[in-house]
């Protein structure tokens, strides 16, 4: 039975073929399933993710495409910015599969509360044979939402450090590299401490995910002046903006949990986005 409500049979029917060619490779010792699949929010343009658990003599002739191209045709396969292989299946599913060898690894595993919900972790296992991967995961079952206090002193440093950065790199005119810094950087962690206010931390490591039905109306449209094309203007006017939002944010997360605010260095940071025309 399928963790999910969403419409996506193709992505069913290609974990069902996974699970048929792991059991059928004796190299590999355990699969396990991540992603939006195993919290039930896939749907028809979701990815298929998975730790692939190679025993650990096998795992230097593991031809990992090789093995992926029995799911379907690949159009592209390649190991990406962060080592995972990445693929794109002939129907433009795209893949992600950590190539890992099971010993290490699965011992990993419990190490990701915190970071990784499984809420059916045992439909999340696609392959087991020794009994290890599915204790492990088993163990990510109830979710941890991120502890607060901490996690709001840390988001609020981060906001203002990053902030004052971004007001250097407009002084000195890359609007480019401000534009990404804006929205690359920035935002995302705005998003996390607007999340932790709300006590809406489900989608936390992609914090943009379901925004506009995760977060109050108001917040989103504090989010969207903080965006902006790259150009001079716009950019300038993106980023005192969000440094606007951030401030209120960081004052919010300071009247709840009693955090440190560097109010001297917010103002002058303010100052700096502002320069005397």
């Amino acid at each position: 039975m399928s963790v999910h409500s969403a419409p996506c049979s193709a992505l069913d029917d290609r974990i069902a073929r996974l699970r048929e060619l792991a059991h059928a490779d004796s190299r590999l010792e355990g699969v396990l399933l991540y992603g939006s699949w195993t919290v039930g929010e896939a749907d028809a343009h979701s990815d298929i993710e998975a730790y692939l658990y190679i025993q650990d003599d096998h795992l230097a002739d593991f031809d990992g495409p090789a093995f992926l191209a029995q799911l379907a045709p690949l159009q592209l396969a390649y190991t990406n910015m962060y080592g995972i292989l990445a693929v794109v299946f002939d129907d433009l599913m795209r893949g992600e599969f950590h190539l890992t060898p099971a010993g290490p690894g699965i011992d990993e595993v419990p190490t990701w509360q915190g970071m990784v919900h499984l809420p059916r972790p045992d439909d999340a296992v696609l392959l087991d044979r020794t009994g290890r991967l599915t204790r492990a995961a088993r163990q990510l079952a109830a979710f941890q939402p991120p502890e607060p206090v901490t996690t709001a002193q840390q988001l609020t440093d981060e906001l203002t450090n990053w902030t004052l950065m971004l007001a250097h790199v407009l002084a000195r005119g890359e609007i480019a590299r401000a534009h990404a810094l804006l929205q690359g950087v920035i935002a995302p962690q705005q998003l996390q401490l607007c999340r932790l206010l709300r006590d809406s931390t489900a989608h936390w490591l992609t914090p943009s995910r379901a925004l506009e039905q995760d977060l109050p109306e108001a917040d989103g449209r504090r989010y969207v002046t903080t965006t902006a094309v790259a150009r001079d203007g716009d950019v300038r006017t993106a980023a005192r903006n969000s440094w606007r939002w951030s401030r209120d944010l960081a004052s919010e997360a300071a009247d709840r949990w009693a955090i440190r605010l560097p109010h001297d260095l917010h103002d002058r940071i303010g100052a700096h986005l502002n320069p005397p025309r």
